[in-house]
Order: structure tokens, then C-alpha cells, then sequence
């Protein structure tokens, strides 16, 4: 295909995309005046409603604003030669294939990262502070923001090496090499995310022996669940927002609860909870979602197998000598419309997936205390509680409020 059609496609998927978005996002606030069904009226009462309807309205308004800046720096960048000015830089030191990728995206990765600071920093000390969310202190903030540079950069850039020299060493199989080693590395963050990268951000101590982690164990012991760690989160370093996860599987199989979590919510309440997430781990909704993260992966890159060579990738971009790295953007760009059917596919699964895993907890617990625990998080976090059906379907990860409650009392 021409390069210059595949500019042309390329500017028409981030437009097209852009203004699905935006319609879906208009759709949703639409919804937001919208009367509150009958099983959720003691969520929220007046003030806190008129609360919720602010904050609302106040994140979409910035959802759009942020949302159009992206796509104005991407196409600017595109048509006024962005990329082939960033590759002659790169160029100008360095012909090795493997550090001019690296110099490439390290140059536009701590470019957006720079780019994006006055937005999370909006995000977080304006909006998320005006409605009693935020936690963090902007010397955390930053602290955030290196680490998380450091990691793109270590763990990303090794990646992006070893998939270089797959491709020098094996030629078109390089896929598959590739692949092994995404999976190697899926597994293994599956496996030790909590004791490896968790720590480098947060806190982490055993759940203290006293009542709650004897109603846990208790729990755990009666449906044959196997739970010798039990960990509480400083979550509340960042935000009053609570949560809990589970991580890992056999012998490193862990549960984490947010600090916030157990203050915000009873003991009942915090077992109801840990129910569903055991239910996750006994549906094998962990193993799936990894199996078919690890295949997902593998389709991409065999797609990418075939593409990648192509110097048109490289033109369509604006880069004059075609490489890897300039490939690479066009192929990301190219194959966006292809990650929201998967991503929507992944969504659905993950939303049947909530309501097994909360069945689970009403049929070996109660359904009772994980209503009362799922209104007083919505409460919290003052969610959407009429959220758009093609917004959920887009977005959502986890069914709308109303629908897992309607679930929990069939």
C-alpha cells in the first residue's frame, strides 16, 4: 500500500476515533441528570448527589480538553515532520539499529511525559483535591513520575532490544522469540507483581491478627481456600479512594486490601468482598485473562511479522529512511482500530466475569454485605450510577452499579 494512503489512514483512524470518544462521551453525560433507579436512592442523599453530578461534569470537561490536545500534538506532529526530525537527531550519533530505537522512543517517550505533566498534575491537585480525593503530596507526585520513567525505561527498553536482536538473529520468525519472551514476562509479573513492583510505590504490611483476618480465614478455610497472605496497602498516601485485588496464583497467590478499604467498609462487609475476589481465583478468571493476554500478544506480533519490513510503514509517517522504530509507530498507529475490537472483546469477558465472581460470593457468603460494600465504594468515589449502555460497552471493564446489584438479588 501507498505511504501516502497510509497517512491518509492513519489521520483518518485518530480523527475517527477521536470523534467516537467524544459522542460516547457526550452520550454518558447526557445520562447524568438522569433519576437514580430505586435500588441505588440510598447511595447517595442530596448534597452528595450534587456532588457526584460536579464531578462528574468536571472530569468529562476535562476528558475532552485533554482528549483534543492529543490529537492536535499527534497530527501536528505528523504533518509537520515530527518524527523524521526526531530520527535525524538520532541519526546524527548513531547508526547501530538497536540504540538509535532506543534514542528514538526515549526521546519521545520523556517528550510525552514532560508534555502530559500540566494534565495529571491538573488531574490530580485541582479536580481530584476541589472533591476530597486526593492524598498526594507533590513531592510523591513527581516521585511517581521518575519511577515510572525508570521502569518504561529499563523494562521497556530491554524489551525493544531483545525484540531487535530476535529480528537481526531470526528474520521474519522473530515473532515467535518475541512472544516467548512476552510470556516468559506476563507469568512473571503475574506471579511476583505484588512482591517486586507494588513496593516500589507503596507500602505493604500483613493484615494484623484480630478479628477481621479471623473472619478472613475463617472464610477462606470454608470454601477450601488456601490464604496465608493477607496484605494492607497505604493507598491512602494518594488518594481516599479504596480497592482490593488479588494477584498471583498457587503458593504466591496473595490478597491485597487498600487501607482506605478497611476503614470505609465493616468487617462483613471486607469478607463479602474477599469472597469475590476468591471468586475470581476459583472461576479461573486470573488463568484465562493471562492465557489470553499471552495469545492477544502473539497475534500482534505475528501481524507485525508481516508488516514490519515494509519501508512504507516508516514513509507513511514522515520518516525518509526507513527502520524498525519508525516501522513500529506506523504499525502502532495502523493497528489501533484492530486493539479496541480486542479490547472490547477483553471488556465483555471481564464484565461476565464480575458477575460469576460476585455469584460466587453470594452463594458462599451473602449477597447482602457485598451490595452494602459495592454502594458505599460507588458512594466514595462518587461513580456514575446512569452510565450510557454504549459508553459501558466501550469502557467499562466491571457492569454499571445497578446491574450487579439487580444480579446480587435474583
Amino acid at each position: 500500500m501507498d505511504s501516502k494512503l497510509l497517512f491518509s489512514l492513519i489521520i483518518g483512524i485518530l480523527i475517527a476515533q477521536y470523534l467516537i470518544d467524544t459522542f460516547l462521551d457526550y452520550l454518558n453525560a447526557k445520562k447524568y441528570r438522569e433519576a437514580i433507579p430505586e435500588e441505588l436512592n440510598d447511595v447517595f442523599d442530596e448534597a452528595e448527589y450534587q456532588k457526584s453530578q460536579a464531578y462528574k461534569k468536571t472530569n468529562y470537561r476535562f476528558g475532552i480538553a485533554n482528549d483534543t490536545f492529543s490529537l492536535l500534538l499527534t497530527i501536528s506532529f505528523l504533518l509537520f515532520g515530527g518524527f523524521e526530525w526526531v530520527d535525524e537527531i538520532v541519526r546524527s550519533f548513531t547508526t547501530n539499529p538497536i540504540l538509535m530505537a532506543l534514542a528514538f522512543f526515549g526521546i519521545i517517550v520523556i517528550g510525552s511525559s514532560i508534555i502530559s505533566i500540566p494534565f495529571s498534575y491538573y488531574q490530580t491537585f485541582v479536580i481530584e483535591e476541589k472533591f476530597g480525593f486526593n492524598k498526594t503530596t507533590k513531592k510523591l507526585f513527581f516521585i511517581d513520575l521518575l519511577k515510572g520513567l525508570v521502569m518504561t525505561t529499563v523494562l521497556g527498553g530491554g524489551l525493544l532490544a531483545l525484540v531487535i536482536l530476535f529480528l537481526q538473529w531470526t528474520g521474519d520468525s522473530f515473532w515467535l522469540y518475541a512472544w516467548g519472551l512476552f510470556a516468559i514476562l506476563m507469568l512473571f509479573i503475574n506471579l511476583f507483581y505484588s512482591k517486586l513492583i507494588v513496593p516500589l510505590f507503596n507500602k505493604q504490611t500483613p493484615l494484623e491478627a484480630g478479628s477481621l483476618k479471623s473472619s478472613i480465614e475463617s472464610y477462606a478455610q470454608k470454601v477450601g481456600f488456601e490464604l496465608d497472605n493477607i496484605f494492607v496497602i497505604d493507598g491512602s498516601k494518594r488518594s481516599t479512594k479504596a480497592n482490593a485485588y488479588f494477584s498471583g496464583f498457587g503458593k504466591q497467590k496473595r490478597v491485597t486490601l487498600f487501607d482506605t478499604l478497611i476503614n470505609d467498609l465493616n468487617e462483613e462487609e471486607i469478607v463479602a468482598v474477599l469472597a469475590h475476589e476468591v471468586g475470581h481465583y476459583k472461576r479461573k478468571h486470573i488463568i484465562f485473562n493471562l492465557f489470553a493476554t499471552i495469545s492477544l500478544t502473539g497475534l500482534t506480533l505475528f501481524i507485525l511479522s508481516l508488516f514490519i519490513n515494509n519501508p512504507e510503514l516508516s514513509l507513511a509517517i514522515g520518516v525518509s529512511n526507513p527502520s524498525f522504530h519508525a516501522a513500529l509507530v506506523g504499525f502502532v498507529l495502523l493497528y489501533s482500530p484492530i486493539s479496541t475490537i480486542t479490547g472490547l472483546a477483553m471488556n465483555f469477558l471481564s464484565r461476565k466475569f464480575e458477575f460469576q465472581a460476585d455469584d460466587y460470593a453470594k452463594e458462599t457468603f451473602a449477597a447482602s454485605p457485598l451490595i452494602t460494600s459495592l454502594k458505599k465504594l460507588s458512594k466514595n468515589s462518587l461513580s456514575n450510577l446512569t452510565p450510557h449502555p454504549a459508553y459501558v460497552f466501550m469502557h467499562y471493564s466491571h457492569p454499571p452499579l445497578i446491574q450487579r446489584i439487580r444480579n446480587l438479588k435474583a
